[in-house]
């Protein structure tokens, strides 16, 4: 057998990569640095959760409103220091399935809200988990998002 000298290949220096033009040296579509050869690109700036089409192209849509949407959280947030009614739900709980509580509320999170009762000045942690519903005694601020201002009250 004769032994074989090694030869390497020959390639486009464009990007270091056979077959595939543009960008630098590096990963196709890479930005390049300085003296690392070639010239970079900078890819487009799109909005998040753009369609991308079948070749990587960002596929851009037309201008519309977006509109976010509406969490108990944030009607509570608006609402901080009014009294409510929350009526909350148990399951396979043998001492009570359904709970009633009544308080001014403190603040409120993705999954809680906390609740202060002016009878007795305990704080209240509530799982929104368990909530079912919330009533309230006096107007609420509601703020829909993607429209300016409090709609009026229709009554």
């Amino acid at each position: 057998m004769m032994p074989q000298h090694f030869r390497p290949a020959s390639y486009n220096m464009g990007n270091g990569y056979p077959g595939i033009s543009g960008g630098g040296m590096g990963m196709p579509g890479s930005m390049t640095m300085g003296s690392m050869g070639g010239q970079g690109t900078i890819p487009p700036q799109v909005t998040s959760g753009s369609p991308m089409g079948p070749m990587g192209t960002v596929v851009q849509a037309p201008p519309q409103q977006q509109f976010e949407q509406s969490y108990i959280e944030n009607i509570l947030r608006l609402n901080l220091g009014k009294t409510g009614t929350f009526y909350m739900t148990y399951e396979n709980n043998s001492q009570w399935n359904a709970k009633i509580f009544t308080g001014v509320i403190e603040a409120a999170g993705r999954d809680h809200i906390i609740i202060s009762e002016r009878s007795t000045g305990q704080r209240i942690i509530l799982l929104t988990l368990n909530l079912d519903y919330i009533t309230f005694n006096e107007p609420l601020i509601y703020q829909y998002p993607g429209v300016i201002g409090n709609p009026g009250q229709g009554r």
